[in-house]
C-alpha cells in the first residue's frame, strides 16, 4: 500500500510540474485568440414582432455589431437559419478573394419566415464555412393560438 501511494504522489509531483512548465507557453499561445475576440463582431438576433398569434410571418435580422470590418473569418460566409420548427434555410455568395483592410463583411441579414402553429420557438443564425459553424445568435418567438393553428 505504501508503494502505490508513493507512485501516487510521485506522479501527481510530476503532473504538476508538468502543467506549471507548460503555463507560460499556454499563456503565450493564447494571446491570439484573445486578440481575434477584440476584432470578432458579436451576433444579435431579433424577431418582429416577438409575440404572435399563428399562422404569422415575422421578419428575423441578425446584425454583426462591433469587432473588425474586415475580420476574415466571417468574410463571405454562408448562412443558416434554424427555425425551431424542424426547418432551416440556407445560402452562401460568391465573393471576390479576400483582402486584408480592404475587404469588408456584411453586417446585416434580414429574412421573413411563416410560423403556422402555436409554440415557443428558439430561433438560430449561424454564420458556417462549409459544415463548419463560425459563430451564432439566438432569439426566442412566441407564436400564441390563432383562429385557423389547429389543435395542440
Amino acid at each position: 500500500m505504501f508503494i502505490l501511494r508513493h507512485r501516487f504522489t510521485t506522479t501527481a509531483a510530476t503532473g504538476l510540474a508538468l502543467c506549471l512548465a507548460a503555463l507560460p507557453m499556454a499563456a503565450l499561445q493564447n494571446d491570439k485568440p484573445k486578440d481575434d475576440d477584440a476584432k470578432r463582431p458579436k451576433i444579435r438576433v431579433r424577431a418582429q414582432p416577438q409575440v404572435v398569434m399563428a399562422p404569422a410571418r415575422i421578419t428575423l435580422t441578425a446584425e454583426l455589431q462591433g469587432g473588425a470590418d474586415d475580420f476574415e473569418e466571417y468574410y463571405c460566409a454562408g448562412i443558416e437559419w434554424d427555425w425551431g420548427d424542424d426547418t432551416s434555410s440556407e445560402s452562401t455568395t460568391d465573393c471576390e478573394p479576400y483582402d486584408a483592410g480592404k475587404s469588408q463583411i456584411k453586417r446585416r441579414y434580414t429574412v421573413q419566415h411563416q410560423f403556422r402553429r402555436q409554440g415557443s420557438y428558439k430561433i438560430y443564425f449561424h454564420l458556417k464555412n462549409k459544415d463548419r459553424i463560425l459563430g451564432s445568435g439566438t432569439t426566442t418567438l412566441l407564436v400564441q393560438p390563432g383562429a385557423s393553428s389547429g389543435p395542440f
